[in-house]
């Protein structure tokens, strides 16, 4: 969202403009993350609390969010080399990123959504592609929850608990997996991979999709 000089809210995308206004607000997001690791440089070197001097491994920081915040991680792990390895989970690319690509081991995390057959989702594909192919061999990885919907992978919409609203949304085929379920795998996701490239666990695509998570789908 952005907001006219009258201080009403409008939306970013679909306006004559949006290129010039995506790119300022990533480079304001951008910024934000840039701003709190120099902060936790600056603490971890000298804390005058000495809570934090010493205890902050610098050298693994990962990057990830949601949606919009998914291609914020992205195009901030495009940008600095302070990100070690990244997560975009269920996000559009946006930024350069798409066209200059990431060095860092990255991963994509994706809703059921990436395989409808709509001129956005195909876009969405091809930005993606785009970024996948020029990412490390031994550090990438494109994976799809089964049955995911693009807003359960927050708190608020995991945990809804209106019944009558999930059935509604079940029915229209919105919903495919329990809310709750759904985090679940994320965090078994996002975990597993930044063990992986930021402690050096012995984790490879090969084995993110146990029985234990059979809705994990690896796409090639």
């Amino acid at each position: 969202m952005t907001r006219t000089p009258e201080n009403d809210p409008e939306l970013v995308f679909g306006r004559p403009d949006s290129a010039r206004r995506i790119n300022k607000l990533m480079a304001a997001w951008t910024g934000d993350i840039a701003f709190v690791l120099d902060r936790l440089q600056r603490l971890n070197a000298s804390d005058s609390s000495g809570k934090f001097t010493g205890r902050l491994d610098m050298m693994r920081v990962g990057v990830f969010g949601h949606s919009l915040g998914g291609a914020q991680a992205a195009q901030f792990c495009q940008e600095d080399s302070r990100c070690k390895a990244g997560i975009d989970v269920d996000g559009a690319p946006l930024g350069s990123v798409i066209q200059s690509g990431i060095r860092q081991p990255f991963m994509f995390l994706l809703s059921d959504q990436i395989h409808s057959s709509d001129p956005e989702a195909r876009k969405v594909r091809a930005d993606i592609q785009s970024i996948y192919d020029r990412l490390p061999v031994n550090g990438r990885l494109r994976l799809a929850i089964r049955g995911a919907n693009h807003f359960l992978f927050s708190d608020d919409g995991a945990l809804l608990k209106s019944h009558i609203v999930l059935r509604m949304l079940r029915m229209f085929g919105v919903v495919g997996i329990d809310g709750r379920r759904q985090l679940a795998v994320t965090t078994y996701c996002v975990h597993s991979f930044f063990d992986a490239y930021l402690k050096g666990a012995r984790v490879s695509r090969f084995n993110v999709s146990p029985r234990l998570y059979p809705e994990i789908e690896v796409l090639e």
